[in-house]
Order: structure tokens, then C-alpha cells, then sequence
């Protein structure tokens, strides 16, 4: 990373300075020279990540105003910072990945995902679900491991975790899911009750999560406000018989 080169010939030369010209002890020396490295690099990361923030809410406000493409080539630009300073390379990727998810350019999202930032709980949820549709399972429970590992307390995380375990067939797998998940959230409702329907064996109920949830595309409003009028009207003809 540049931030650490610049830091490192800073430091340096304030030493060579201090020890070569003026004559000060090498101890007394090296303790400033990584007082200075110290100081540089944060000043360094600092700057980086405040122009970061700012295209991060440029592309947000694009977002907002459905100006997709937009938000993508802000983000983009952003790249240039990436040298900088860690992980700015893979917190842009995921970023870019999730749009195009939204957009449901799925192909070209999967390309971004995969190169996205582990801590992006979303972005590692998508890509998750990128490998289920592709029949990729192994790769899919991996991504899920790594994501809980580095997010623990997310609840739609865990959540979605399991529904997707238990979309491939894997029930008895996805009921630990959410046992391993609500231990994390410290016993979260909506959990819970997930967790009570797998064990009845009947299927998750995921709209409570909102609009966050549909972001992942695995079940759309209209096809709950579908099921839910079929069950109401089904309960209809029960009474009229």
C-alpha cells in the first residue's frame, strides 16, 4: 500500500535526519521516526477514507434517485484510491456487486461479488446466493460460513442462511443454522419463530425482515401478497362449507 510506503520514507528520512546530521541518539531517533510513521499513515488513511465517504454518499444519493449506472461509475472512480490504503479495492467491489444485484444483472454482479469485502454481510449474502443458483452448494455454505464468521450478529444473515440451506435440501442444516444464529443475536424473535416452522416442518417466513429481504431477490412482495390471499380465501370456502 502507498499510505505505508510514503509512512515508511518519512519516518526514515526523519531518522537519517536526526541521527546522520544532528546528531541525536539512535534511540531517541527511532522512537520519533515511528512517532512520524505513525502520524503520516493516519493522516494518510484519514484523507483516503473522507474522499471515500464522499463517493460512497454521492453514489447513495444516485441510488435514492434510481440513477443506477451513475452510482456504479462514481463508485468506480473511487478505484483510484484503492493503492492507497487496505481493503478500499474489495469495499468498492462489493459495493458496485450489490447494485448490479439489484439491477438484477446477475452474471456481471457475480464477477464483482466475488472480489467483495468479507465484512459486506450483504454483498457475501448475495454472492451466497449467486453459487445457489448456480448449483454450487459447497461454495455457497463456504461463503455463508465466512460471512457469519466475520458478521455474527446480523439476523437476516443467519436467516438467510437458512433459507437457503433449506431451499437445496438441507433442513437438518439449516435448523443448526439458526440455532448457531440465535446465540449470536442473543435469542432474536424473528429467529426463533423461523426456527420453530423448520422444526414443524413447514417453510420460512421471511417478510418480516422487509424490504432488505427482497433486495436478495428470492421472493418477491407480490408473491406473498399472492399466498396470503390464496390462504384467505381458502379459509373462506371453509366457512361457507
Amino acid at each position: 500500500m502507498l499510505s505505508l510506503a510514503v509512512a515508511l520514507f518519512f519516518s526514515l528520512v526523519v531518522q537519517l535526519l536526526l541521527g546522520l546530521v544532528a546528531g541525536v541518539n539512535p534511540w531517541i531517533s527511532g522512537i520519533v521516526a515511528v512517532v512520524v510513521f505513525g502520524v503520516v499513515f493516519l493522516l494518510l488513511a484519514r484523507f483516503v477514507m473522507k474522499k471515500i465517504s464522499g463517493l460512497m454518499e454521492t453514489a447513495q444519493r444516485d441510488l435514492q434517485a434510481q440513477r443506477w449506472d451513475k452510482a456504479i461509475k462514481v463508485l468506480e472512480s473511487g478505484m483510484r484510491y484503492a493503492p492507497w490504503q487496505f481493503y478500499i479495492k474489495a469495499q468498492l467491489k462489493a459495493q458496485i456487486g450489490t447494485i448490479l444485484f439489484l439491477k438484477r444483472d446477475f452474471a456481471e454482479a457475480f464477477e464483482y461479488l466475488q472480489q467483495g469485502f468479507v465484512r459486506h454481510w450483504m454483498a457475501m449474502g448475495m454472492l451466497a446466493v449467486c453459487y445457489m443458483k448456480r448449483n454450487k452448494s459447497a461454495k455457497m455454505i463456504e461463503t455463508f460460513e465466512k460471512a457469519t464468521t466475520a458478521t455474527k450478529k446480523e439476523p437476516l444473515l443467519w436467516a438467510l442462511y437458512a433459507y437457503c440451506l433449506d431451499k437445496i435440501g438441507e433442513r437438518s442444516k439449516a435448523i443448526d443454522a439458526l440455532q448457531r444464529g440465535l446465540k449470536r443475536t442473543k435469542d432474536e424473535d424473528r429467529l426463533q419463530e423461523n426456527l420453530d416452522l423448520l422444526k414443524e416442518g413447514k417453510r420460512m417466513k421471511m417478510k418480516d425482515f422487509g424490504d432488505l429481504w427482497f433486495q436478495f431477490h428470492l421472493e418477491s412482495p407480490g408473491t406473498i401478497i399472492k399466498q396470503q390471499t390464496k390462504a384467505i380465501q381458502g379459509r373462506r370456502k371453509i366457512v361457507r362449507q
